[in-house]
Formats: structure tokens, sequence, C-alpha cells
């Protein structure tokens, strides 16, 4: 008999799984900008991840190939120093990637935390969290974080996007803690409690749950606004480097090698700006596919 039971259920379950798939993919592919944006966000991830193992760093310089047009050994030609533009764009995708990732994850990860504890407990706790949260909102972030760099070097990709992270979670705490509130009130939250049900599970089984669309397309955006941030830094040369990224990329290209005057130096400048318009767009596009998948009113009967 039990074995009979376990047969039964299996395929069940088997089906239903293969049905939310078939619903993810239905979703996905039902507009093109979608299937556009999710892959410029994968191939970016595997540029990421893959692209340094195959493409590495040339860090010999070679004065006789300066600025080179883009051709077959360049491809998209090389730079001041005679290196190729093509591998330092593909290697500087990791620390960006990384970096942002990180901060994107901690940054939302802590606002969510601290947005869902105060809008649940109310009282003291929100008083004292929402005052935090102001503080930290008070702070502007580029000034602290051009401070920042001048005593504490961000030298690898975890340093970095935790000082992101940082200076960025009291935005998406205030969010959150509005849709706390709001859901707080619905019929479900209070059976919950008339249930008798302890505070985490309320927490993490009612109230989680039900913020997770907009959860996961403020990571989405969370992730953009820090590449620019980070890009940014890197840019205007506050930040110490000692590697490659996009960032350092338009600050060489702007200010060492002249891209700004010489065309011959155009494609330097122009290959990390591309990356980072693409990985923008490819977010946007992809948003509108997160939102339907976590909305049931926007899905099609």
């Amino acid at each position: 008999m039990t074995t009979a039971v376990l047969n039964t259920r299996t395929p069940s379950q088997g089906s239903r799984r293969r049905a939310y798939w078939t619903g993810v993919r239905r979703v996905v592919t039902r507009k093109p900008g979608r299937v556009i944006g999710l892959a410029i966000l994968v191939l970016f991830t595997l540029m990421g991840v893959f692209g340094p193992m195959f493409f590495p760093a040339q860090l010999d310089i070679d004065p006789e190939h300066v600025y080179a047009a883009p051709s077959a050994a360049h491809w998209l030609g090389t730079d001041f120093a005679g290196s190729d533009v093509f591998q330092a764009t593909v290697v500087g995708s990791r620390y960006v990637l990384l970096t942002c990732a990180i901060a994107g994850l901690f940054a939302v990860g802590l606002g969510t935390t601290v947005g869902l504890l105060a809008g649940f407990h109310r009282g003291v706790s929100d008083t004292f969290l929402m005052r935090v949260t102001d503080f930290v909102l008070t702070i502007p972030g580029l000034p602290v974080l051009v401070v920042l760099s001048t005593v504490w070097a961000f030298g690898s990709p975890l340093e970095m996007g935790l000082v992101l992270g940082l200076t960025g979670w009291g935005g998406i705490a205030r969010a959150v803690r509005s849709q706390t509130l709001s859901l707080r009130e619905r019929g479900f939250l209070e059976a919950a409690r008339g249930l008798g049900l302890p505070s985490r599970h309320i927490l993490v089984k009612e109230l989680l749950p039900n913020l997770a669309p907009y959860v996961a397309m403020t990571l989405m955006l969370a992730v953009v606004s820090f590449v620019e941030a980070q890009v940014g830094l890197f840019f205007l040369g506050v930040v110490p480097f000692d590697g490659t990224n996009w960032g350092v990329m338009i600050n060489q290209a702007v200010f060492s090698g002249g891209a700004l005057q010489s065309p011959e130096a155009l494609f330097y400048l122009l290959a990390p700006l591309t990356c980072i318009l693409l990985l923008i767009a490819g977010v946007v596009l992809f948003l509108d596919a997160i939102d339907e998948l976590f909305n049931p009113r926007l899905r099609e009967r």
C-alpha cells in the first residue's frame, strides 16, 4: 500500500513541476523584449564567470600597435598602451558584475529585513529601526565613499560590494516597511495571528512570499544603480585600483588616452560604455517578465 501511494504522488509532483516551468517559459517568451533582456543578462553572466578564463588580460605594452583599428587579432582594437580592448572589457566585467551582485544582495537583504521587522512589530522596534534608516538616508553616498576610499582601499569585490550596500539599503527598508504595513491588515495575517502562529512563521511563511515580487524587482534595480555608482567612482578616480574594470577603462580612455580628442581611441571608450548600456537595457527589459511572473493579475487565464 505504501508503494502504491508513493507511485501515485511522484507523477503528480513531476507534472506540477513541469506545468510551473512551462508557465515560466510562456511568460518569458510572450514578448520579444523579455527574451532579448534575458539573453543579455545570460550573456553578461557567462562573460563575467567564464570570460577571463578564455580571454585573459593582456598586460604587455606594445607601443607599435597603439590604438590599432579592429581586426582579426584585436576584435575591438587596442588602447593607448597597445593592449587588446576586447580582452580588457571581458576581464573587467567580472569585477563589476560580482561587486554589484554582492552590493545588491546585501542592500536588499538588509533593507528587507529592517523594513519587514519594523512594519510587522510596530511600536518601539519600528521607531528605533526607522530612526536608524532615516540617519542612513541623510548620509550622502558619494561623498562618504570618496572619504572612505582615502582610508580604506576597496581592493576586492567583496569589500567594494559591502561598502556600496551599506550606503544603499535605507530606501529599500522604507519601501518594504510600507508594503508590510499594507499587508499587515490583510485577512490572512489576522487569521494567522488568531491561530496563535509564532512571529517567525508569519514573517517567513506569510509576509515574505507576498513581498517576493517587490524584493525581486528591487534587487535588479539595485544592481543597476550599483553598476552606475561603481563605474562612476572609478571614472572619477577617487577609488584606488590595481586591475581593470569598465570604470577604469573609461577613466583611462578619457584622462590618459585622450578619447574625447582622438578618434583612434574611440573604441576604448565605447566598449565599456556599450556594455553598461546593454546591461541596464537587459535588466529593464526583463523586469516586465518578473512583474508578470510574480503578479497573478497580469497573467492570462
